[in-house]
């Protein structure tokens, strides 16, 4: 019996990862917007004793309104409500680095730090697309590479605003009249290419110390980052070898960054289609399938694939010629996949489509309870996970089939834990050190 424990981290989206969820007769097309049924997916994912739920968010409105439930909540707002409505779980919030500045979104994810007793985490994204560069006054999305010294940047002032305040600044002798101790702050000073800011945070250092730091970019650049910063990082891979080789190149590049390569934890996302046979999770899946629109598809892909309207036809496979990887300037990594995935099984526009309807490029497992559960175990002991990032196609009722079903059988295997303990902060969850303050110690591990 293996001594590693798995992390699970709850991928909440809407009415669910799959794109057609919302058409269900159990589904409401209004739950994205709803404090409630977050409340109840949250409540859930700690009943199963998951690490951690995640929010993915874009400054822009994403996608097509015809295909799915469009726009979301602001993440740090509804993490914060959340907060407050569970006790143990960690709460991740995604925020750009290409259209934040430093000190704001520093400010408030220390915030949700203090609120929920050390539960933060920071997905930080880089945030690819001419739409959204619109919305922030630009004329079209920085280059790939451009974003990444920017988002490198941004690390490193947002770690110097977290340490602005040492541990024991705040004295509160009411008989001195002393509230606090002005020697221990240290204003931030950075002056950079991209960022000039001068004083101190506006709040305490936050129980972590820094938010978990998480990130999910699978290009060259987005792992040269992960390397020097990350702390876990949310991944997609359909196939066990490229996994392995994922999670090994990853390790690699943290030990040579100087860090320990056990301080950084690799999630694969998976979601997961569940029937008490195999029979019934097949049609679970084909349900789905079922109520796909090919046209929104068609046009995703299309964005996607940067390829002009009406290139692609559905009952063939991808044209023989596509732009390079070089070429593209949004999401490198999740082309290649996408791509790869469309080459290697030989799959018309029609079929890519159906695979990409339940996890946009994240691997699709449909199955029995022990057959998911034989999948994450095979994938956690042959070196290309240390967990995953559960992305249940159908909201509510996936999460709960999964925590119902899936976790006991984890469990039982010694993989996963049984309850919280005595371990309070996320970072404690993740076996992470909370990081010394760098006014008091020369380097960040």
């Amino acid at each position: 019996m293996t001594t590693r424990r798995l992390h699970l981290n709850a991928f909440l989206m809407s009415t669910g990862h799959h794109e057609a969820s919302w058409r269900l007769p159990e589904s409401d097309p209004y739950a994205h917007v709803d404090l409630r049924h977050y409340t109840r997916l949250a409540r859930t994912a700690e009943r199963g004793t998951f690490d951690s739920l995640f929010l993915a968010d874009s400054p822009q409105l994403w996608g097509d309104l015809g295909q799915r439930p469009a726009g979301a909540l602001e993440p740090l707002t509804l993490l914060t409500a959340l907060a407050t409505a569970t006790e143990h779980i960690g709460l991740i919030a995604t925020a750009s680095t290409s259209y934040n500045s430093p000190y704001n979104l520093a400010r408030r994810l220390a915030s949700l730090d203090i609120v929920s007793g050390g539960r933060a985490g920071w997905n930080i994204v880089t945030t690819a697309g001419a739409e959204a560069a619109r919305n922030f006054g630009l004329e079209q999305e920085p280059a790939h590479a451009e974003r990444y010294a920017r988002a490198a940047e941004f690390l490193d002032v947002a770690l110097k605003l977290w340490d602005s305040w040492e541990d024991d600044t705040i004295v509160a002798d009411k008989a001195a009249g002393v509230w606090g101790d002005d020697g221990k702050i240290h204003p931030a000073g950075h002056e950079g290419p991209y960022f000039r800011v001068a004083g101190a945070l506006n709040v305490p250092r936050s129980p972590q110390g820094y938010p978990l730091l998480v990130q999910a970019g699978s290009s060259a650049d987005g792992k040269a980052f992960a390397a020097r910063y990350a702390e876990a990082v949310f991944t997609a891979q359909q196939t066990l070898a490229d996994a392995q080789s994922f999670y090994a190149d990853l390790k690699d590049r943290t030990e040579r960054a100087g860090r320990n390569p056990e301080h950084l934890k690799v999630l694969p996302g998976i979601v997961p289609v569940l029937g008490s046979t195999e029979a019934e999770a097949r049609a679970a899946e084909q349900v789905l399938e079922d109520h796909i629109v090919p046209e929104h598809g068609l046009r995703r892909l299309e964005r996607l694939l940067q390829l002009a309207p009406g290139v692609l036809e559905l009952d063939r496979q991808l044209p023989a010629e596509l732009p390079p990887e070089s070429a593209v300037e949004g999401a490198k990594s999740r082309y290649t996949l996408v791509v790869e995935l469309a080459r290697r099984e030989r799959l018309t526009v029609r079929q890519l489509i159906g695979r990409l309807g339940g996890g946009r490029g994240h691997q699709t497992f449909t199955g029995t309870p022990e057959q998911i559960a034989d999948r994450i175990e095979t994938w956690f002991t042959r070196g290309a996970a240390d967990g995953f990032n559960i992305m249940p196609p159908v909201l509510p009722s996936g999460l709960d089939a999964f925590v119902d079903h899936v976790v006991p059988i984890l469990r039982a295997r010694g993989l996963f834990r049984t309850e919280y303990g005595p371990k309070r902060t996320l970072r404690e969850r993740y076996g992470l050190p909370r990081p010394a303050n760098q006014h008091l110690s020369p380097a960040f591990a």
